[in-house]
């Protein structure tokens, strides 16, 4: 069956899948990862397709879904296992269900283990393992609702009964190659090798293995659908303006009267050394504090931090709050000083 794939990959190693039917331009996303919404709608656009499905093949602990930001902006139903414990999903399948996408058929089969709510996608010629099975390893055990019980009834019982022919496209490949067989897997996988179940699960139980690095963010937003910290600050950044620290250097030397400095740092850190005539109102003060210190709203003000991250969220809420020249610095003092750009303290 003629069908158009893409396979999409973030320098982490995370991999998202765009399966397309030619004739019905009909399209699915497994695995939409959110820093990729935009190549996706490109290469549907590319190719004259319309997506009709979201798919995630489980609740993801390390990296951010697209499939609740992507579901609302394009009117696509998100789709994820009956198990999942996120209140957004549009569709709710269960094992031995189907999805039809134009002429495609994509079955579901639930395999627990990773998380409660894992399933693998099957095709024609190959399966879409998510974390269930890896090129080389499986999914982990030790995060929230996973199960090695499960897993190796998932593997050994279910997932591994395929044709060894197909060609495994897991969610995950930290390596340079793009897929599988479940042949080649039950050869060589060292973690399939432990056939007896007491044995596999003592393995998996053995694993020491580093925590995720945005392990309670990406659960906190996989669950709820809620913001990231780098959407917060993506969506702060397209409500502002910024200026480059040599033009605030210039403007300071020139004595410019236009332009009124904020930090807003903790108070130790601006008597530690702040831009030379900057005021100082913490983020955590700034909205009970403004229109003391702030009297005029029609001033330009400029708002910087340590790095330049809060100081955008800072002065998109000024922005909101009427502050229409609220704008930031590029950048953060940090690198104001590794410039050798000037600084003053109050002893």
């Amino acid at each position: 069956m003629e069908m158009i794939f893409h396979q999409i990959r973030t320098e982490q190693g995370c991999q998202s899948y765009m399966l397309g039917c030619p004739r019905q331009c009909a399209a699915i996303i497994i695995d939409p990862e959110i820093s990729q919404l935009a190549h996706y709608q490109g290469l549907a656009s590319q190719d004259g397709l319309t997506l009709k499905y979201l798919l995630d093949t489980h609740t993801h602990a390390d990296h951010f879904s697209a499939g609740k930001r992507m579901a609302a902006k394009l009117g696509v139903p998100l789709v994820m296992h009956d198990l999942s414990p996120a209140p957004f999903v549009d569709i709710r399948v269960d094992d031995g269900e189907m999805l039809l996408v134009g002429d495609l058929r994509l079955r579901i089969m639930h395999t627990p283990g990773h998380t409660a709510d894992s399933i693998c996608v099957i095709m024609e010629d190959r399966v879409f393992t998510g974390d269930t099975l890896l090129i080389g390893g499986t999914g982990r055990t030790d995060l929230p609702t996973g199960n090695p019980e499960q897993l190796y009834d998932s593997l050994f019982n279910a997932l591994l009964k395929l044709d060894p022919a197909l060609l495994v496209y897991p969610a995950h490949i930290y390596s340079e190659r793009t897929h599988s067989t479940l042949g080649e897997e039950i050869a060589t996988n060292p973690r399939l090798q432990k056939k007896q179940r007491d044995e596999f699960v003592a393995q998996m139980r053995a694993l020491d293995l580093k925590m995720p690095t945005h392990l309670t963010e990406a659960l906190r937003t996989n669950l709820s659908g809620g913001k990231t910290v780098n959407q917060l600050i993506n969506e702060a950044a397209q409500k502002i303006s910024f200026m480059s620290q040599a033009e605030v250097l210039q403007r300071i030397q020139s004595a410019t009267a236009d332009l009124l400095l904020l930090d807003v740092r903790e108070r130790a850190a601006f008597d530690a050394g702040h831009i030379p005539g900057a005021i100082n109102i913490p983020r955590g003060q700034l909205e009970l504090r403004v229109n003391e210190l702030l009297p005029d709203p029609t001033k330009r003000v400029l708002l910087y931090c340590e790095f330049g991250k809060i100081s955008t969220l800072a002065a998109a809420t000024l922005k909101d709050m009427g502050f229409n020249h609220a704008i930031a610095l590029d950048s953060g003092i940090r690198s104001w000083q590794a410039s050798g750009y000037p600084i003053e303290t109050d002893a």
